[in-house]
């Protein structure tokens, strides 16, 4: 039996979010799940931490949206680790298009990431924690949730709105079993990436303007606060949701 937790993230070997939330895991003393949806880069980046930490590392390519592949990815986790105790739904994927131009198979792209993805790993990986007497897990949503915006597009605030819901449900339904559910509402967190997805005046002027911090945010703000959510410090707190947004968009 593995000694110590065992921690899952998904989209965990990119250059933003997941790959700082899976280095702070591991630095908290989590044995680490990498899974990504690119094969390669899962493989690099587990070998990349295991030599860092000089104790193997996980990689397993998953494609959240695909129901058997999540089944099969947490069978093999389970059988391999004896557990998963902790989940973090970090997968996601956007495309900027307004209602009226949003084409049906993008629409379904994004929700099947960003929120059939999320449910699919808690709906597979549920049932272990069930039966182990807990766990905790975090889901990345976005700002996108809440605000009344199009830069962020019709289709990927939709379905971060949905995660926010399905996280309150999830942290309903399985809190007698000893399992917290909570999530993560990121405003900017700034990797090179997004350059693709935004256009240059959105990021012009964001520091200066918009974040209350003078900053944009940065991957390790958001692994932080996941490293507190995952360990006993918040043992109390399941069904919340917290901004890390500088300010840009708070909510209570």
């Amino acid at each position: 039996m593995n000694e110590r937790k065992v921690a899952l993230i998904t989209a965990a070997s990119g250059a933003g979010i997941g790959s700082a939330i899976a280095r702070q895991l591991a630095e908290d003393g989590y044995d680490v799940v990498i899974t990504d949806a690119h094969e390669r880069r899962c493989r690099e980046f587990a070998e990349q931490l295991s030599k860092e930490h000089g104790r193997p590392f996980m990689a397993v390519p998953l494609d959240v949206s695909n129901a058997q592949a999540v089944e099969q990815c947490v069978a093999k986790v389970v059988a391999e680790k004896g557990r998963i105790d902790a989940l973090v739904n970090n997968a996601g994927w956007s495309t900027i298009a307004s209602v009226v131009d949003l084409a049906l198979k993008d629409w379904q792209r994004c929700l099947d990431i960003d929120l059939t993805g999320t449910f699919l790993t808690m709906h597979h990986i549920l049932p272990s924690m069930i039966a182990q007497g807990g766990g905790s897990i975090v889901n990345i949503s976005s700002i996108a949730a809440y605000e009344t915006s199009a830069e962020h597009g019709a289709a990927y605030s939709a379905a971060k709105a949905g995660v926010l819901a399905l996280t309150r449900v999830a942290a309903a339904e399985n809190g007698k079993h000893g399992i917290r559910v909570n999530a993560i509402t990121p405003g900017l967190i700034y990797n090179d990436f997004l350059r693709k997805i935004y256009p240059d005046e959105f990021f012009s002027g964001y520091a200066e303007n918009r974040s209350l911090v003078g900053r944009v945010g940065r991957p390790e703000d958001v692994a932080a606060l996941v490293s507190f959510l995952l360990s006993d410090k918040a043992g109390y707190i399941t069904g919340e949701v917290y901004g890390v947004s500088g300010g840009v968009h708070p909510h209570g």
